[in-house]
């Protein structure tokens, strides 16, 4: 299998990855008040006591396959736009794998914040309250609560994609769309709001990037497969 298919599917299980979580978000986790202001530490430590293993499954599908998928893909994309865009490719990998290392090291702390926090709350309530909301805001800070990383990766892929021709217009534009919801995610006072929209986009960009290296190729693909004329002629 090529590492554009192997690419594309990596972008698709980011996609999965995504729906899964905002499927568990509005089900399981609802009563919670996970991703709005009024998240419930108590609540939240309860829910731990009774079924941990939810919301280690739920961190390690959001956070740790989502990484996994994510190197995948960011391999994969350098090697589709570096032949037209060498430099922006370079760019595009660079910030992909800092992406990868920031949404991995979040998963950790959020599985370790769940397990310790299990163990803490069957002597001492209050303390594991502290605890899990102490690395409940390292994992936001590494990526959780903002979308900085992602939202430049997603920019620069999309630049690329534009200037080199490798990829579609429609996942570019919407790649610019997305990556500015990213990092506009910085702003505290919309920054709930446009972090549902740049996961919701990210969502369908993953969907379309996906796709798009699965079925369209590449202008030097082309060039190759074209016959060459003959020096006869």
């Amino acid at each position: 299998m090529k590492l554009q298919t192997i690419g594309g599917l990596a972008g698709l299980i980011c996609a999965a990855t995504y729906l899964f979580g905002f499927a568990y978000l509005v089900t399981y986790l609802a009563p919670l008040g996970f991703g709005t202001a009024d998240l419930d530490p108590r609540a939240v430590i309860d829910f731990i006591e009774v079924s941990p293993s939810f919301l280690i499954l739920w961190n390690s599908v959001i956070y740790i396959l989502n990484a996994l998928a994510l190197a995948v893909l960011v391999v994969a994309l350098h090697a589709r736009l570096c032949p037209a865009t060498k430099d922006w490719a370079g760019m595009t990998r660079a910030f992909g794998l800092i992406w990868c290392a920031l949404v991995m090291g979040a998963g950790m702390i959020a599985n370790v914040a769940v397990e310790r926090a299990a163990i803490i709350a069957a002597t001492d309530i209050d303390r594991a309250v502290t605890l899990w909301e102490t690395l409940h805001a390292v994992e936001l800070g590494l990526g959780g609560g903002n979308e900085i990383a992602g939202g430049i990766w997603i920019l620069c892929v999309s630049i690329a994609g534009w200037i080199g021709r490798s990829l579609g217009k429609i996942t570019n534009v919407l790649g610019l769309l997305t990556g500015a919801g990213g990092l506009m995610t910085v702003i505290p006072a919309i920054g709930d709001l446009t972090g549902a929209l740049f996961g919701l986009g990210a969502i369908a960009w993953f969907i379309a990037i996906g796709l798009s290296l699965i079925f369209k190729r590449a202008p030097f693909e082309m060039d190759h497969a074209r016959p060459k004329e003959s020096f006869d002629q």
